[in-house]
């Protein structure tokens, strides 16, 4: 019997750890410039400075501020109010190219480089229409090419 309950609650906390993973919420920057910090309040250094649109997924809250880690892995703090969720995705390839339409059959319109943001428009058969706002070029990008939702 012994041998079963320390299964079962094995087999529970792997389910919990799969199912939070799962449930992580992705969040954007909202402002145009974003500090994130390496703990819960204004008193913590500056890691980060981030900008309009950078996707984060939420590791955790604590009061007022979000734990969020980035494409790079890196992680830190935001104030929640700075984060929404309008959905964003980031280059995370060395250079993608952007197409007029969702296959490779499609025109290349652009190239981006890694870390260039993107707002997210439409998804169609492992494509994502993508709009750079600050350029307003809009086109479509293979989704395994990006990071974000």
């Amino acid at each position: 019997m012994e041998f079963f309950m320390k299964r079962f609650g094995l087999a529970v906390l792997f389910l919990l750890f799969f199912t939070s993973i799962a449930n992580a919420k992705m969040v954007s920057i909202a402002a145009d410039l974003v500090n994130m910090r390496s703990g819960p309040g204004e008193k913590y250094s500056v890691v980060w400075e981030l900008g309009k649109g950078y996707p984060l997924k939420v590791l955790e809250t604590k009061g007022d501020w979000v734990k969020v880690i980035d494409y790079e892995q890196d992680t830190g703090w935001i104030f929640k109010s700075l984060v929404n969720r309008s959905p964003h995705l980031i280059v995370k390839k060395k250079i993608v190219n952007i197409r007029s339409g969702p296959g490779t059959g499609y025109k290349i319109v652009r190239k981006a480089q890694n870390g260039v943001v993107f707002q997210t428009l439409e998804r169609k058969s492992g494509w994502v229409k993508v709009k750079h706002e600050e350029e307003n070029v809009v086109g479509w990008v293979m989704r395994s090419l990006l990071w974000g939702w």
